[in-house]
């Protein structure tokens, strides 16, 4: 393969795993890199010194290279230091600058010069045979999942139909081809509706609860723009949704249903005074609301009758107010009266890059040293802070459906990054089915796949040439990208001169908005320009302002959750990690979409495997020995249908941030032992309610 200089280096030195050191050959093959080695500097008779060992370093799983070269003859080998996406990290030092050279080129060339996702290994890896019984594209039927949960054509009517508007995909081309919808809503009003959801992504069923039927919605933001336009439709299919169930629960009492956890789900009463309150604290409400349901009267409460129905905004409120001049913004509640709103405050997608790169930064010697990763960077990335938030969020959400019986309506900008974390991890706590490793399955599929979310856009899989640097001795930490003619003085210069004049070029925004829903910027003179679609590979071409760790921070809430509730969940934390890992990998062709369509477009299901065959070929090995079967009994604590977080207790992801260091060396060199691998997070306020 013409990308491929330099086949195979001997005698390659190697530091990894916090500074232990290794001598091997290096192999470049079309997708992995492989280096076979031995561990080098031990005591006389370790027997590790004549252990084999292997590296494989799939290329798109590295998300920076970085090439320090040196000159010929120098006593100072050149080296490759490669970080990956899953937090692993190794230096290889070589000996001969053009070696060196040719490794990190060829590299290059496999990793970000493919141009198609068709290229990726996922296309060409034809998989394990234990793996072919599995049949991991078939474990999805959306039929089956929405007839677990009582919905189904034949069934009875639980108010709610399922539509097929868009079984061709034209509807809304991120959207799934069956929408759950409520029986009073006809096709025609959804196409009406569509008009003011951005991408058409009308408000649709993603759950509805066993026992009091209140539901999860989940939709994009409405169009109302700096003119405060409305759409009676869509207020017609929120309202819909908002009391598709009230026909089975009124006049139903918890002792009619046979569920295990009906005795503890009565509603709560909300004094006027609260209920008409316009800007309400959510703790003080939520606190309200507990309250009142110690209350054990005599007089059996009805399901649905104080309803305090949610539309969940998950942005900050400015990022909201932010959207009407790009013609979209957040409900007018005096339009959707049978409502409240909340605003999340959870941060947007670059928020959350930059927060991730200040983790990777504060981590980066890890292949070098065996000390703690840097405090004060970890401290101001805010990482904890936002996985901390994203599961306060859905915390509330599950309350307001599994305690309060409320309906729930969330949404972000387009719905398909803060909508699927909350909305997935909402259900999580509210349902145990989705704690099997069977059903975290079906969930990711329904929630995260089939609702769209932007795998392709969020994870960069064609990489990027900014990935990949070079460092020279002369100008330690100037960083230019490498080419046949390098002139590293001249270019470092001249890149210096660019960086000064754009500081002090005025950023306009553009009517353009990036796949977040935010305003996107550009150094012009102010004009406005129009988004332009290119050609296929330009379409599909990494754009790095449009990736972020969404899914990585959903895996993250959901460790902290097994982690502080270790009996709940079948699956351990090794599943979540390996599910990261894939996540990049580009071995299996799951994740490499963008949508529904899109994967039907690419035949992925025929022409790749499933990240699942994988997973459930080897289930024993993700399974978690000290689950407790699911047994519920809300009267036994740990038992309890529902589970929520402490978000006290949010903690590092330790076995994934620090997978190369021992726990206890990370604490014996912090500056306080006390605190150990975890920062306490205070319960966050939210930006408030906006009441219609």
């Amino acid at each position: 393969m013409e990308k491929i200089k330099i086949p195979k280096v001997e005698g390659v030195q190697a530091l990894s795993n916090g500074g232990q050191q290794f001598k091997g050959t290096l192999h470049l093959t079309n997708h992995h890199l492989i280096y076979s080695c031995k561990r080098i500097n031990l005591k006389e008779g370790d027997p590790l010194a004549q252990k084999t060992s292997e590296f494989w370093i799939t290329y798109h799983i590295i998300s920076r290279c970085t090439f320090r070269p040196t000159a010929p003859g120098s006593a100072i080998p050149s080296n490759i230091r490669i970080r990956g996406r899953d937090f692993s990290s190794i230096t290889f030092n070589f000996y001969d600058p053009v070696q060196a050279k040719d490794v990190f080129e060829s590299i290059k060339g496999l990793t970000c010069r493919l141009k198609r996702i068709n290229k990726l290994y996922a296309y060409r890896y034809k998989g394990n045979p234990k793996e072919d019984p599995i049949k991991g594209w078939e474990i999805y039927d959306a039929r089956a999942e929405w007839k677990r949960q009582g919905i189904s054509e034949k069934g009875i009517d639980q108010g709610w139909r399922i539509s097929t508007i868009n079984s061709d995909y034209v509807f809304s081309p991120t959207y799934p081809a069956l929408l759950v919808v409520p029986t009073s809503i006809s096709d025609n009003v959804l196409n009406y509706a569509a008009k003011f959801r951005s991408k058409s992504r009308i408000p649709a069923l993603t759950y509805l609860h066993p026992v009091n039927n209140c539901s999860i919605t989940r939709s994009a933001q409405p169009g109302v723009g700096i003119r405060s336009a409305r759409s009676v439709q869509d207020e017609k299919l929120v309202g819909a949704c908002f009391s598709a169930s009230d026909n089975l629960s009124t006049g139903s009492t918890p002792e009619k249903r046979s569920s295990p956890t009906a005795s503890q789900l009565d509603i709560v009463e909300i004094s006027n005074e609260d209920a008409n309150m316009a800007e309400t604290d959510i703790e003080k409400l939520e606190d309200i609301m507990i309250a009142t349901a110690d209350d054990d009267g005599d007089q059996p409460r009805i399901y649905g009758a104080q309803r305090r129905n949610l539309i969940v905004d998950a942005r900050p409120t400015v990022n909201a107010l932010a959207q009407h001049a790009a013609g979209f913004g957040s409900e007018n509640m005096d339009n959707y009266k049978f409502a409240t709103k909340a605003y999340l405050g959870i941060d947007n997608i670059h928020v959350m890059r930059n927060s991730l790169r200040k983790v990777v930064e504060a981590l980066k010697d890890g292949d070098l040293t065996p000390l703690p990763p840097n405090r004060e960077l970890l401290a101001k990335s805010n990482w904890l802070k936002h996985i901390a938030n994203i599961l306060d969020g859905s915390s509330l959400i599950a309350r307001q459906v599994g305690i309060h019986h409320s309906h729930v309506l969330i949404h972000c900008s387009d719905g398909w990054d803060r909508t699927s974390q909350l909305s997935a991890l909402s259900q999580i706590m509210l349902d145990p089915y989705y704690r099997t490793l069977d059903g975290f399955i079906v969930l990711i599929e329904k929630d995260w796949l089939a609702f769209g979310h932007m795998f392709q856009h969020r994870n960069g899989y064609l990489s990027s040439d900014k990935w990949f640097t070079t460092e020279y001795d002369g100008l330690a930490g100037s960083s230019v990208q490498p080419g046949l003619n390098d002139a590293p003085r001249n270019e470092t210069i001249e890149n210096a001169l660019a960086k000064t004049k754009r500081f002090f070029t005025k950023r306009t925004p553009t009517d353009e908005v990036d796949s977040d829903g935010e305003p996107i910027y550009e150094e012009t003179s102010g004009l406005f320009r129009a988004p332009a679609k290119g050609t296929p590979e330009e379409e599909e071409a990494t754009k790095e302002n449009e990736t972020s760790p969404v899914f990585h921070q959903f895996l993250d809430a959901v460790y902290q959750l097994l982690r502080q509730h270790p009996k709940r969940f079948e699956f351990n934390r090794h599943f979540l990690r390996r599910l990261l890992y894939h996540t990049y990998s580009c071995q299996y062709g799951t994740f490499l979409h963008n949508n529904e369509k899109a994967r039907l477009d690419s035949q992925v299901s025929k022409l790749t495997r499933s990240v699942w065959d994988y997973i459930l070929a080897d289930r024993a090995k993700f399974l978690n020995p000290d689950w407790d079967g699911g047994v519920l009994n809300d009267n036994v604590r740990g038992k309890e249908r529902l589970l929520f977080p402490r978000l006290e207790e949010v903690k590092w992801w330790f076995e994934l941030f620090w997978q190369n260091r021992r726990r206890d060396e990370w604490a014996k060199h912090s500056p306080c032992r006390a605190v150990s691998p975890e920062i306490c997070i205070p319960r966050r306020q939210y930006g408030g309610l906006d009441r219609g």
